[in-house]
């Protein structure tokens, strides 16, 4: 992609420009990403065996237990991963979502609603305004879930494409809001939720009476979409709009002829019915004793509607594009709807296998313990160091994107990390709000360049209907302006909050 990216006759590519491509040259050299995991699971079983032959263990931050490596080139780690080979697949957290909101919105595709949504958006809505609404709209999709993924990200695309821009611009710009803005929001979301739950019993080691609420951080990370916003709009003008070029890929865009009054009297009642679902769940959702209400677990964070996300993700698709589909015509029967269904599934049968292995990766690394000693021992040297809050807090933060590279899992790095950085930095005088502000900082930064992050194979999926012939270097190098970006600026914003002593959140 990038040695044909650039015309006779157009202006050498800069240094920055060849410094992109030379990582995109370089990622795609990379074997297929099912390979790269093999090898890293080869790796993972290799250094499991030497440092448990060397005896490493570290002390659990929380519970001060032992936690040795485990050898996984022995006879029990063989057990283990041939018990283990299915349910990893079957059991790995983010396949089932991803798959059944596809067959949802599947629907909305095959009848032709999402192109009609397009070439409405297209028609009605200032092309200079489409980069900063994807942005916006990807940051504050962290409020349910992985919607931005499934959803977005691809509308992202069909939108750049429909107006004749290279479509790789518009999906990276809604990955960017999705992923690597992923600490700003104005709404809360469940990782608000888990994240101060954690960072609080990690100051009570300290002082037994600390609270910290889900709103610990809100002022910043509301503040942060605006940063985010912007940023992304820049990186995606500047940058990475114009290094991609011209789009002379095969994939067809949707028609820009305006829709037919039958396609527009389709598409008012297909949204007549999204509102009607909207109005169901709210009906359902905002009294304290709606039947979409978890007795036991009271809290919105914890309703139906969010842990059942992907319920209403299927619904969502299905309904509105039955409605579509049923008054435009391009539904007729049953076997026109198990046909989209079918044909949509059938394009992420690359992902299927990338996915595969990254599940036996994912669990081989946990089974040996390496994530909790890299975790707990890098935490141990920040705190060695011996600095003040604000080099503390910038290193945190480095510490914090270089371990992502490895462990995607926000609450996951966060429960090994915060009992030993929260108190420490509480010694120093720095909140635990503020420790936890600069961890969600870095958990953003390198989001959206690791083949190892959970939903990297479905973006890779997204970029290869437009670039078939893209690998890993191509999202890499399209994406590592937006990390460039939060990696130099978003640090400071933290840090200049903090010295003019504004506060975090509410209280």
């Amino acid at each position: 992609m990038a040695d044909g990216m650039h015309d006779a006759g157009r202006p050498s590519p800069t240094l920055g420009r060849r410094l992109l491509d030379g990582v995109e040259r370089a990622g795609n050299a990379l074997p297929h990403p099912a390979t790269l995991f093999v090898l890293l699971s080869a790796a993972v079983v290799l250094l499991s065996a030497l440092l448990a032959a060397l005896g490493v263990q570290v002390s659990h931050p929380l519970t001060g237990e032992a936690v040795p490596v485990l050898n996984l080139a022995g006879a029990a780690g063989l057990r283990r991963l041939a018990l283990g080979f299915v349910p990893n697949f079957v059991n790995f957290a983010p396949l089932g979502p991803v798959l059944v909101s596809l067959l949802g919105l599947s629907v909305a595709e095959r009848s032709g609603l999402l192109g009609a949504v397009v070439r409405r958006i297209v028609h009605a809505a200032p092309a200079r305004v489409l980069t900063p609404v994807l942005v916006l709209c990807g940051a504050l999709s962290h409020t349910v879930g992985d919607v931005g993924y499934v959803l977005l990200i691809p509308l992202g695309a069909a939108l750049f494409h429909s107006m004749g821009r290279h479509p790789l611009a518009g999906l990276a710009a809604a990955f960017y809001g999705v992923s690597g803005g992923f600490a700003a929001n104005v709404l809360l979301s469940p990782t608000d939720v888990v994240l101060a739950g954690l960072t609080q019993e990690a100051a009570r080691l300290l002082d037994p009476q600390a609270v910290v609420t889900p709103m610990a951080n809100y002022w910043f990370l509301a503040a942060s979409v605006l940063f985010v916003t912007v940023s992304g709009t820049l990186v995606t003008e500047r940058v990475v709009a114009p290094r991609l070029g011209a789009y002379r890929g095969a994939y067809p865009a949707e028609p820009q002829a305006p829709l037919s009054p039958a396609e527009r009297r389709a598409l008012r009642w297909a949204l007549a019915a999204a509102v009607a679902l909207a109005g169901l769940i709210a009906w359902g959702l905002l009294p304290a004793d709606g039947v979409l209400r978890d007795p036991e677990r009271p809290a919105m964070v914890d309703s139906v509607v969010v842990r059942g996300l992907v319920f209403f993700l299927f619904v969502g698709g299905l309904v509105p594009g039955l409605v579509y589909g049923a008054l435009a015509g391009s539904i007729r029967s049953e076997r026109d709807l198990y046909r989209g269904m079918e044909e949509n599934l059938a394009l992420v049968a690359g992902y299927l296998v990338v996915v595969f292995f990254i599940a036996q990766f994912v669990n081989l690394f946990a089974w040996s313990n390496l994530g909790v000693v890299l975790a707990v021992h890098g935490a141990t040297a920040l705190k060695s160091l011996a600095l003040g809050p604000v080099p503390l807090l910038l290193l945190l933060v480095l510490f914090t994107a270089i371990l992502d590279l490895v462990l995607g899992s926000a609450a996951a790095k966060w429960a090994m990390l915060g009992p030993v950085l929260v108190p420490m930095l509480m010694l120093l005088g720095s909140p635990p709000e503020l420790t936890q502000a600069a961890y969600r900082v870095g958990d953003s930064i390198t989001n959206i360049i690791t083949p190892l992050a959970s939903n990297f194979p479905l973006v890779l999926m997204f970029v290869q209907r437009y670039e078939p012939e893209a690998g890993i270097g191509t999202v890499t190098a399209t994406m590592l302006p937006y990390s460039l970006a939060n990696l130099l600026v978003w640090p400071l914003l933290l840090v200049g909050w903090m010295l003019l002593g504004w506060p975090l959140g509410p209280g």
